[in-house]
């Protein structure tokens, strides 16, 4: 029951703690996007005010300004202010552009063909009017044409003469319409309901994305302020409606300027984030308001995370707590079996000890069988050697033979002093030991056992090694050898004697296959073959019999006794094996006859 109170309460407390971080968390994201576009659109305002701000200045200081300004009752002077105000209103693509003299009389105009020309109407109830008399210099102002009924921004300037600049002889006016301001603002992706308005100093709403919100007040305004707004005549005859909001009070963690509104829109009454953001130079406040609704699938999101963090941990606290429980039941049997196993400890060891001494004796059988293999690999080597030793003695008996005649001979030719002719037998002599000791060197280098680990060896070396000792023997005098050797390594991973060994069985096993054929043939090929050599042996003897696997038994074979005990394949497949090769054979396709490969990994380059 304890345990069920404190989960019930941390429930709760985790729900309560979600539900505040997801509000927060919301709610910082719609103020985060009504600053990034309150900055973006302050900055487009302020670029619209820098652009138009210098040109009344420049309009200020035509000639014809001054002109018609000293004298106002020149029609020609006036037509032509007129038509220079008209263009330099294309010019600048502005709406209005207009003069006025000292008491803010109009007495020329861009619209002065138009039926609302502004020639004869009097502005100096107008800030823009007044303020630049005032200050002799630049003044702005933003007001509803009382002429057109539209809104615009005013930018004034006083006009001088070059004699006495401190005194204005009148003011000239451009006014440009704030339409494309609005248009300009561009509602946030990321929510479906946002709506933006610009405030005058006096809460009022200058500019809005919505019709309806146009020149209403979003904050009180005093009966004395409102008395001089209708005296300026800035919104003209608008009613000025206060706005039907109710403020909610600031979300926790966000700024000063953001607080929650809602606000009636006709058929139900939206909750907004507002957040205000000063506009320079006119006194504006640029308000982003921003439905709430998608805070509220925040919150939901957070609950739910919070939820499945708070099971994630209760479930683990379970499988924590019943497995120190489980840990606890094991420890109690631990104890138990502790004392079972000290009455069985003197049988344990015993057996213990007769396991080591099986391991022991398991180690030395296999080291034994190990040197009984390389044993047996050498003394087929030195049994394929004694089947060589008849065409060896041939060999040697040959230029031994050669030997003695060219010495008895050099004795006389030496007696007779013609030691030309000894200098030419004893080179003869010389070439003769150096074919013999070519030919003892092969036979003493197969002869020995391998040395060190395999390592990369040029495959082609091991061809010519093998095909100089079978060369050697007399039977293989009357068959055709066709090594195909390649001009380019073949680089494989293995042992030099080991692939010797392995060549000198197969191509002598070809040249015993050939003895009975009437133009015997055995050809050595190199293949390269994704990503391995391929050493095929192929002769045109009569073939090999139906299960070409069997030929790889110990002790199988096909030949007399004399030629051999069965165990030449055998060793060449496990030496092949070993080196991380595959030895095959079969009948030839091409051909009659058969072919031995031998598959060796590839290397690239030499160690």
């Amino acid at each position: 029951m304890k345990y069920r109170t404190w989960g019930l309460l941390l429930f709760v407390l985790t729900c309560l703690v979600s539900w505040l971080l997801g509000s927060w968390m919301g709610y910082r994201q719609v103020e985060r996007e009504s600053l990034d576009e309150s900055f973006r659109y302050s900055q487009l305002v302020a670029n619209e005010l820098n652009r138009y701000r210098p040109i009344p200045e420049l309009m200020a200081q035509h000639p014809v300004m001054l002109d018609v300004l000293r004298e106002p009752d020149n029609p020609d002077l006036v037509l032509a202010a007129n038509e220079e105000m008209k263009r330099m209103a294309t010019i600048v693509a502005s709406s209005d552009v207009y003069l006025m003299n000292t008491s803010g009389l109009t007495i020329a105009a861009n619209n002065y063909e138009l039926p609302t020309s502004f020639i004869g109407r009097n502005f100096s109830f107008r800030p823009y009017f007044f303020e630049a008399m005032e200050r002799n210099s630049a003044a702005l102002y933003y007001a509803l044409g009382i002429t057109t009924n539209e809104r615009g921004l005013y930018f004034s300037h006083t006009v001088t003469s070059d004699q006495d600049p401190t005194r204005p002889l009148g003011v000239i006016a451009v006014k440009i319409q704030v339409n494309e301001l609005e248009s300009q603002w561009r509602r946030p992706e990321s929510f479906s309901v946002a709506e933006m308005v610009v405030l005058d100093l006096d809460g009022v709403s200058f500019l809005a994305s919505r019709p309806n919100w146009l020149y209403r007040a979003f904050e009180p305004i005093p009966d004395k302020r409102l008395a001089d707004i209708r005296a300026q005549r800035r919104y003209f005859n608008e009613p000025l409606t206060p706005i039907s909001k109710v403020e909610r009070g600031r979300p926790w963690g966000l700024g000063e300027q953001s607080v929650r509104v809602a606000i009636n829109t006709g058929d139900r009454q939206q909750e907004y984030l507002s957040v205000d953001t000063p506009l320079p130079q006119l006194d504006w406040t640029l308000r982003v308001l921003i439905g709430t609704d998608q805070v509220l699938w925040t919150q939901v999101q957070f609950l739910i995370a919070g939820t499945l963090v708070y099971l994630g941990c209760f479930l683990t606290w379970l499988y924590l707590r019943e497995r120190y429980r489980r840990e606890a039941e094991l420890a109690e049997r631990g104890v138990q079996l502790e004392h079972r196993v000290a009455e069985r400890t003197a049988d344990l060891e015993s057996s213990n000890r007769q396991l080591k001494a099986e391991i022991h004796e398991r180690e030395r059988a296999e080291k034994e069988l190990k040197e009984t293999q390389q044993e047996l690999i050498q003394a087929a080597k030195l049994a394929v050697l004694g089947q060589m030793s008849a065409g060896l003695n041939h060999e040697m008996n040959q230029p031994l033979t050669a030997i003695q005649a060219y010495a008895r001979n050099s004795r006389r030719f030496l007696e007779r002093g013609d030691s030309e002719t000894v200098q030419a037998n004893l080179g003869e002599i010389v070439g003769l030991c150096d074919k013999m000791a070519e030919l003892t060197r092969q036979f003493k280098v197969f002869a020995r056992k391998s040395e060190g680990p395999p390592s990369t060896v040029d495959l082609r070396l091991a061809i010519d090694a093998a095909l100089k000792i079978i060369q050697a023997q007399d039977h293989s005098a009357s068959v055709q050898i066709d090594w195909q050797r390649p001009d380019h390594p073949a680089y494989v991973h293995g042992d030099l004697i080991r692939i010797e060994q392995v060549l000198v069985n197969l191509v002598a096993n070809a040249l015993h296959a050939v003895e009975s054929s009437e133009q015997p043939t055995v050809s050595v090929q190199l293949v390269e073959k994704s990503g391995q050599w391929l050493c095929r042996v192929l002769d045109n003897g009569p073939g090999l019999p139906a299960n070409t696997e069997q030929l790889f038994e110990p002790f199988f074979t096909t030949k007399s006794l004399k030629q051999g005990l069965g165990l030449g394949l055998s060793i060449s497949r496990q030496i092949v094996d070993a080196l991380g090769g595959q030895l095959t054979g079969r009948n030839r396709t091409d051909a009659r006859g058969a072919e031995f490969i031998v598959e060796l990994n590839r290397r690239e380059t030499s160690e």
